[in-house]
């Protein structure tokens, strides 16, 4: 009897460890810090404020944010949002070991490191895998991997969402087109 009693808490351990390291790889993305590479860059410590432009570059973890311009605001020293814009920003971010790229682009975006919140704003695109869905306002919770489009108050700004069908592999795992 004791012994089953070890096997069955061997597997709690062991399924509660699988369960658990998965969202592990999102959180440490909020662990990590951001990192800024740009043309220019500019802080302004009346307005508690910092511009980049040009190229810019800008990591944490495994997000990684492209864009033409980059405005980070801060609270009390810390970051507490960042306003990128550009001819479409673009982000990517791996979910998860193994699971296909969140990809997103906009043409303008705001993150919010503490809420891990992506907000994309005008011409959204987010893409994984197969599907994509566009809007003029797309909100992605990092730490989730939780896609909202649309806005609830307004009809009039619809979500256009297509869901491909998997290719078919040959024999020799090749794509049939």
């Amino acid at each position: 009897m004791k012994l089953n009693q070890l096997i069955k808490s061997c597997l709690w351990i062991v399924l509660a460890d699988s369960y658990w390291t998965e969202p592990l790889a999102l959180a440490s993305d909020a662990d990590q810090p951001i990192t800024i590479d740009s043309n220019t860059a500019t802080y302004d410590d009346v307005s508690a404020t910092s511009t980049y432009t040009g190229n810019v570059i800008s990591t944490q973890g495994s997000i990684n944010i492209l864009s033409d311009n980059l405005v980070i605001h801060f609270v009390e020293g810390e970051v507490d949002r960042l306003v990128f814009t550009g001819k479409k920003a673009k982000f990517r971010q791996m979910p998860n070991p193994g699971a296909d790229n969140i990809t997103g682009e906009a043409l303008t975006g705001e993150y919010y490191p503490k809420k891990n919140l992506l907000v994309l704003i005008d011409g959204a695109i987010v893409r994984q895998g197969n599907t994509t869905h566009t809007s003029d306002l797309i909100e992605y919770d990092s730490m989730g991997a939780i896609v909202k489009a649309g806005e609830k108050t307004s009809d009039a700004k619809r979500v256009h969402s297509v869901f491909q069908p998997k290719q078919k592999m040959a024999n020799n795992n090749v794509p049939i087109f």
